[in-house]
């Protein structure tokens, strides 16, 4: 298992904790974050838009993956991160959602050169579906096995049917050039998912890699094992 499991009270808290300090770090140079979807980010993200002192007006903010559906489809992940946090706090310095229209394979082309165009992002953050997988980067799809450094981002679906629409991703190379990758993992039904991974199993999510890994983890999702963190 690659990076540091901190086991917290509360996962969405300790997400905004981590995000509301990144932000006030970076100062003017601005603050790039990365975004995903689930109920698990969505609960960390109106979690963030409740926290007060959150200067959001150099806040970058692009998608790790996204459904490739009509914006404001209830399975697009823009539309969800738009009206958990987004709509809340106002005007950010950009925003740039994945998927509008168009095939999927010319959509990940379009953020792929937006990607490459950027310097190292700060902070990615990261679920963990039932079945290992992070992004749209799913058990057995095409997308693990591109290993090309150069690409950041490609369109990917999920071969098994598990988890439904084409997809667009990014690849964990393109994961590896965050700073810092968040993964929050939260209830009980993670805690098998979560087993699997700290036994080393070879699942999408065994395979991030990065300088700086950080699993926020709750007492559910936990179980019986044990955090490298208490935080």
């Amino acid at each position: 298992m690659n990076g540091t499991v901190r086991l917290v009270d509360s996962v969405s808290q300790a997400f905004a904790d981590l995000v509301a300090d990144g932000v006030r770090r970076a100062g003017t140079k601005g603050f790039s974050l990365v975004l995903s979807g689930g109920g698990t980010a969505a609960e960390c993200y109106q979690t963030l838009a409740a926290r007060e002192g959150v200067d959001w007006s150099g806040v970058d903010v692009f998608l790790g993956d996204e459904r490739c559906v009509p914006p404001d489809d209830a399975d697009s992940n823009h539309r969800m991160i738009t009206e958990t946090l987004l709509d809340v706090v106002g005007p950010v310095r950009s925003d740039h959602p994945m998927y509008t229209s168009g095939t999927p394979s010319t959509a990940a082309a379009e953020y792929q050169a937006l990607v490459a165009s950027l310097p190292r992002l700060d902070l990615i953050h990261l679920g963990l579906g039932p079945d290992g997988h992070c992004a749209s980067l799913f058990p057995h799809s095409a997308a693990l096995d591109d290993t090309d450094p150069t690409h950041l981002v490609v369109a990917n679906r999920d071969p098994d049917g598990v988890n439904p629409h084409d997809r667009i991703t990014m690849t964990y190379a393109g994961i590896a050039r965050a700073h810092q990758i968040v993964f929050t993992v939260s209830g009980s039904s993670k805690h098998q998912a979560l087993a699997r991974i700290k036994s080393g199993e070879d699942l999408p999510a065994n395979r991030v890699i990065g300088e700086d890994i950080l699993w926020l983890v709750d007492d559910e999702a936990l179980g019986h094992l044990v955090p490298d963190e208490r935080g």
